[in-house]
């Protein structure tokens, strides 16, 4: 699912002015971590097992992230993934409290899926969102491990849900939990939109897998 996927229906102009902007400033997020890091492209490649040429795609908004290509450049950059979401307006930032007009967002429009933070921009020990999934969206076309543990509780919609090459299709009112190291993925196989809670524990050592 990387790079930029087709849609669904033509968009109007102002509709492709947003995406523009958010893979602009999702590459500059990138590519002002991976300076601060003091790690070059080749760097990061190395430790994400991504292309030199798909990291410079990124930093260029040439193309759209997957969300397991996000979790790789958090893992090879050393911050949570929430640092690639979009600010919310700093007057509003309470310490402890999200109100719902003041999520933080990640919208992978390559992708089709939309990230929302429930728990405040102060990193802790885990990481609280609610994941709305477009017909056809999926994380990714790998398999992901790291530490740590993650959970979730399906909202409406469908999730179809890969652990270690098992699909599981759970529907509204099912929940799980799975330790990370496992092999996974997930997609919405359905013409329905699917919202689900995700919850992620952050990691103490982590190192992409493969």
């Amino acid at each position: 699912m990387d790079g930029r996927g087709e849609t669904n229906g033509p968009k109007d102009a102002p509709a492709i002015e947003a995406d523009d902007a958010v893979d602009q400033r999702l590459g500059e997020t990138v590519r002002l971590l991976r300076q601060r890091a003091g790690l070059s492209i080749q760097d990061v490649a190395n430790k994400t097992g991504l292309s030199n040429g798909m990291i410079s795609q990124l930093e260029r908004a040439r193309a759209m992230p997957s969300i397991r290509t996000l979790r790789l450049l958090s893992i090879a950059l050393d911050v949570p993934i929430s640092y690639f979401f979009e600010t919310s307006d700093p007057a509003d930032v309470q310490r402890y409290i999200v109100r719902k007009n003041n999520r933080r967002l990640l919208r992978l429009t390559a992708s089709g899926v939309v990230k929302e933070a429930l728990t405040p921009a102060d990193q802790g020990q885990l990481e609280l969102y609610e994941l709305t999934l477009n017909p056809g969206a999926s994380s990714g076309t790998d398999f992901l491990q790291h530490t740590g543990e993650k959970a979730g509780y399906i909202l409406s919609g469908s999730l179809r849900l890969w652990l270690d090459n098992q699909a599981h299709l759970l529907e509204a009112g099912d929940s799980f939990r799975f330790p990370s190291v496992v092999p996974h993925m997930f997609d919405n196989p359905t013409q329905q939109a699917a919202r689900v809670i995700w919850v992620t524990t952050l990691r103490q050592t982590e190192s992409p897998a493969g």
